[in-house]
């Protein structure tokens, strides 16, 4: 709403920046064991209670058997040949953030469509919180509507914005 001007950045607010290093090289090794399709050993890395909190279509996990059981085995089971690329990285005290993509075969169910043995892209972002020398929360937005689209399927019913970008469609402004 106009004239609103809530708290911003509250959970980054008291950040010890000489943390940075060590959030660094937990994440560096994260990647690396996830890149080496590592499930079970991932607890090296994350806090038992740890919170994956995801976009719509990924769901949130409590926990670090939740994240294995429902996230990394799934995963896992649909795509295989992952190599994750995190194409720019940032770190600033116990935060880290990520911007890349996984590129995979589709060799198993995803969200109802059987393997197509397709090379794809996996768009994704990541933000991790790390305290004592672990990830405690992890906030991960995967574009699945853009996996499915190249799967074949189109979550938006031809209504996606792109069809403004190609100058099909008119965009609507505000009153």
């Amino acid at each position: 709403m106009k004239g609103s001007r809530p708290e911003q950045a509250v959970l980054s607010r008291d950040t010890d920046l000489s943390k940075t290093d060590e959030t660094r090289a937990v994440i560096e090794g994260m990647v690396d064991g996830l890149n080496d399709h590592t499930i079970d050993g991932i607890g090296a890395f994350f806090q038992e209670s740890f919170r994956w909190m995801g976009n719509t279509g990924c769901g949130t996990k409590t926990g670090l058997k939740q994240f294995q059981d429902n996230w990394q085995r799934p995963f896992q089971a649909a795509f295989s040949d992952k190599v994750c690329v995190d194409e720019a990285r940032l770190y600033m005290g116990e935060w880290a953030a990520a911007f890349g993509r996984q590129e995979a075969t589709h060799s198993g169910d995803f969200m109802g469509v059987a393997a197509t043995g397709k090379r794809i892209e996996i768009r994704y972002m990541d933000f991790w919180k790390v305290e004592d020398g672990k990830i405690s929360d992890n906030w991960v937005m995967v574009d699945f509507p853009h996996v499915l689209a190249q799967l074949g399927v189109d979550v938006f019913n031809g209504e996606g914005w792109e069809s403004y970008d190609r100058g099909e469609k008119t965009p609507p402004r505000p009153d």
